[in-house]
């Protein structure tokens, strides 16, 4: 399998254009204005994820069949490389690239992304046959759930930025805070102004202060299950194995009566 961050795209690869925004701008609308070229573009709400519920959150991971019938109308099939990207450092194609990842195929974040880019966009888009690709089920252990994230053995980390963690402004999910006894590592301090992973040896240091440590059993979270993803890419590509993913996130957890916790 490739590293889950490369810099440049690999040959007869599969280029993936993932951008999302929390604040109600089109992916889409971004990507039809200019897009590396040849890449085809992913949507978060549809072929990312299954319909937002209270009992599931923001972002619960689809269905497998239905993921497969994405990714195949997109032209991506069993046998492809992925190298996804966005325009934030990463933090939102890192889902797909998770997901894929945790299935056995080949994906990797392309380091930098658009922030990183600085040759001409194509605005056209790609036209592919479509592919076949094969539905899995999402593998459990690569997956936490609510009882996981409130587990004091394990090393919690939550992905978002530091005020919505320590709920100083909560503009998303019915309540402020975050899962008791988790650790902030947000994952767009860990990429530079271009939007590339910092240095691995300062990533690791970054990562060890907060728990994670070789055979710790880490459990990422964030809002939605999106940018956790990217606390766990970076993780794998800092060396220290693979954590999992609590897809619920915040956004399931702040609609129960479990508690809260605020400040730093």
């Amino acid at each position: 399998m490739i590293p889950p961050v490369v810099s440049a795209v690999p040959e007869g690869a599969v280029l993936a254009d993932v951008r999302h925004y929390l604040d109600g701008r089109s992916g889409r609308a971004a990507y039809d204005g200019g897009h590396l070229p040849g890449a085809v573009f992913v949507d978060m709400d549809t072929v990312l994820a299954s319909p937002p519920s209270a009992a599931e959150g923001r972002h619960p991971l689809p269905d497998p069949e239905a993921f497969a019938q994405g990714l195949a109308a997109l032209g991506i099939g069993d046998d492809d490389t992925v190298v996804a990207y966005d325009d934030a450092g990463g933090v939102m194609a890192a889902r797909l690239v998770w997901m894929l990842r945790a299935l056995g195929h080949d994906a990797a974040l392309l380091d930098g992304g658009l922030l990183a880019y600085d040759g001409p966009l194509e605005t056209s888009t790609p036209s592919r046959p479509e592919a076949t690709f094969t539905p899995r089920s999402w593998p459990r252990e690569r997956l936490a759930d609510i009882d996981d994230a409130a587990d004091s053995a394990n090393v919690v980390i939550d992905a978002r930025q530091r005020e919505r963690f320590r709920g100083d402004e909560e503009a998303i999910d019915p309540r402020a805070g975050h899962i008791p006894g988790a650790r902030n590592v947000p994952a767009r301090e860990s990429v530079d102004a271009d939007g590339r992973f910092l240095p691995v040896e300062e990533l690791r240091a970054k990562l060890s202060e907060a728990g994670v440590v070789a055979g710790a059993d880490v459990v990422s979270y964030c809002g939605s299950g999106v940018t956790a993803c990217h606390n766990l890419l970076a993780i794998e590509h800092a060396g220290f194995g693979e954590g999992r993913l609590y897809p619920g996130s915040w956004s399931q957890w702040s609609h129960t009566e479990r508690p809260a916790a605020t400040g730093g």
